[in-house]
């Protein structure tokens, strides 16, 4: 950890103690012995089936498998289909190269202070994120160009993207909302480097830098929000928080081949104490009635970021299966019935069953909320969130997925970063899923 990142860390620690101060609460201490996965205090919550088989760890000493998101394997059948012309895959070619940020003109914008949640007490100056969801989308746009088209013209445009923003930006500041930008944006450049990296008009000077840009911006902004929650019980943030940071985590480790980095995160997403937790994220499996069904920790929050969930959820999915591990299929496939629920709710406009939340916030969990239904608000959103999804459970597993098809064919072919609309929720996932994820 570099001097910046270390400055940055124990500025952020003395406003949440002058925060804590002011609102009347004391920062805590580890109060319960938990391993390093969690911060303060861990509330209740749903236990695993103790039968359950937990996916393992390698050692260290092991390389991470190249290709993160997308696999040479994708693109040899991508290439494939658009060459016979045939659907869906020519529909999600032409879904990308019609997108403004697919296209070698775009120029990168980058800034030097990375503010998300600003015009506030940490950081007086108002945000600035936008030119990162546009950069980072743009970014994995024009490296799937270059890998399925191998028109060297928009890998050389993604890599200016990239080295712009290494050696621009310096920081991330806001108040707590910096987590998110470190998740989402952080998981998004990273996948995005990672398809770029074999191109041979990017350096191997600036490969190198932008690896330690990734680590000391976002990577160890990521750690220290899993690792502290920025002083709160561990289930104050709702379960995308930890999600796109598992994410950023996991697609970082794949760039820099860090086993160490991904470890933690297979761990965490089977132990942790905070909401990212696959058990917490999903906080109920329902049975016989309603079996193949299962709750969201948001699900009473709102839809919008019910629908965020799932999205990051398959992205983390995708990940890790192309490492060898299989979190789709974790706890009989807990993940397809959280992605069916929440489409049965949101695309089929079905009513679903709901088992009372009680979530804790605050430090020190001083503070609880219960919902007792499931929150119609943001019901009906649309985002490319169900191909990943629905194409592993049916193609490869040989499984149903009757409300995840009906997600599929609503935003077929699925579209990108600009195509839902020019607010942050419709840049959170890279989407064209159609065109990547599609099987036969």
């Amino acid at each position: 950890m570099n001097k910046k990142t270390i400055a940055i860390i124990r500025t952020r620690a003395l406003s949440l103690l002058i925060i804590g101060l002011l609102t009347g609460f004391t920062m805590c201490a580890k109060e319960s012995g938990n391993n390093e996965e969690g911060s303060s205090v861990t509330p209740p919550g749903p236990d695993p089936d103790p039968e359950m088989t937990y996916i393992d760890t390698l050692t260290p000493s092991v390389p991470m498998k190249r290709g993160g998101l997308h696999t040479e394997e994708d693109f040899k059948r991508v290439r494939q289909k658009i060459s016979a012309g045939e659907e869906p895959w020519l529909s999600g070619w032409n879904k990308l190269t019609s997108n403004p940020r697919a296209q070698a003109t775009w120029k990168a914008n980058p800034v030097v202070k990375l503010i998300r949640g600003g015009n506030s007490r940490e950081e007086p100056e108002p945000d600035n994120y936008s030119r990162a969801m546009n950069d980072a989308a743009a970014a994995y746009q024009l490296a799937l160009r270059w890998r399925i088209s191998g028109d060297d013209s928009f890998a050389q445009a993604g890599i200016n993207i990239l080295n712009s923003w290494a050696s621009t930006c310096e920081r991330i500041s806001g108040n707590s909302n910096t987590a998110l930008a470190a998740g989402i944006y952080g998981y998004q450049f990273a996948i995005a480097a990672e398809l770029l990296r074999d191109y041979a008009g990017w350096a191997v000077k600036d490969l190198e830098s932008y690896k330690q840009w990734m680590i000391d911006v976002f990577y160890n902004l990521n750690m220290d929000f899993l690792k502290s929650h920025w002083g709160t019980c561990d289930s104050h943030y709702w379960a995308n928080w930890d999600l796109c940071n598992l994410a950023s985590v996991i697609a970082i480790s794949v760039l820099t081949d860090n086993r160490s980095m991904y470890n933690y995160a297979v761990n965490y997403l089977q132990k942790g104490n905070g909401n990212g937790n696959f058990f917490k994220a999903i906080n109920h499996v329902f049975k016989d009635e309603n079996a193949g069904l299962a709750q969201l920790q948001e699900s009473g929050r709102d839809q919008g970021h019910s629908l965020m969930v799932i999205g990051l959820l398959g992205t983390i999915c995708k990940l890790t299966w192309n490492q060898g591990d299989d979190f789709y299929g974790l706890d009989n496939n807990r993940v397809l019935k959280a992605t069916e629920y929440t489409a049965k709710y949101n695309v089929a406009q079905l009513d679903v069953p709901f088992e009372a939340y009680t979530r804790y916030y605050a430090v020190n969990c001083a503070q609880s909320e219960t919902h007792t239904a499931i929150s119609s608000s943001g019901r009906g959103g649309v985002r490319p969130i169900w191909t990943a999804a629905y194409y592993h459970y049916t193609k490869v597993k040989k499984l149903a997925a009757t409300y995840t098809a009906m997600g599929v064919q609503q935003t077929q072919p699925e579209g990108g970063g600009g195509d839902y609309g020019p607010n942050s929720g419709g840049y959170d996932h890279l989407g064209f899923g159609t065109l990547m994820f599609a099987l036969d």
